[in-house]
């Protein structure tokens, strides 16, 4: 059997098909799928899904290895094994809220969809706040009054600044991980080493 990739649909997928091609496979079958969430490839059978999902797709053993960004990684903690870091993907954690925002004596909203990463953060800085969770489009929680503030990852920063807002504070950096299910990686070896050792960055052809 071809081993079974997850990748994450959107923005990384993206940046790993580029990054694919640049090490010599045949990225047509991927970019033409059309909406297909399962594509087979002469070398493997790839599942698009959400990060966390990828997440998941790996732990249970659907799909041996999977592409999904290290914020995921750091929110769900799911039971993977976290081969390396990957060139794309480069992201940062970040609280972010409207410019020239004065902070009140009461007790701090925050809104993220990282309330795991968000806890651990003002926990370790002695803060108490109260965590919202939204799933998208955290930028309008501050905005319209959900939160004095939010967390989320940072990019550019252009979608903060178009929406007014600033960055206060940054404080874990990410980028694209490759992240195989632990058993297949003792029961697979065999097929999964070559594709491994060719993913990792910098020469990781010379192990073919």
């Amino acid at each position: 059997m071809k081993p079974v990739i997850a990748l994450t649909k959107g923005r990384l997928e993206k940046q790993f098909l580029n990054y694919y091609q640049s090490l010599g496979y045949d990225i047509e079958p991927l970019t033409d799928k059309g909406r297909k969430l399962r594509v087979d490839t002469d070398d493997f059978q790839f599942i698009f899904a959400k990060g966390p999902d990828v997440a998941t797709y790996v732990q249970y053993g659907i799909a041996d290895l999977g592409i999904v960004g290290g914020d995921i990684l750091a929110e769900c903690q799911p039971d993977v094994f976290d081969l390396f870091p990957l060139p794309f993907g480069a992201c940062r954690m970040a609280v972010a809220t409207e410019e020239g925002k004065v902070w009140s004596n009461g007790k701090k909203r925050i809104a993220s969809k990282y309330t795991g990463i968000t806890k651990a953060f003002y926990k370790e800085k002695g803060e108490s706040v109260d965590i919202i969770k939204l799933e998208g489009s955290v930028e309008l929680a501050p905005i319209l009054g959900l939160s004095d503030a939010i967390v989320d990852i940072v990019e550019t920063g252009n979608t903060l600044k178009e929406n007014g807002l600033v960055v206060e504070e940054e404080f874990m950096q990410f980028s694209a991980r490759l992240i195989a299910n632990r058993s297949a990686l003792k029961i697979k070896r065999e097929e999964l080493k070559p594709v491994i050792d060719r993913l990792k960055p910098n020469g990781g052809n010379e192990h073919d």
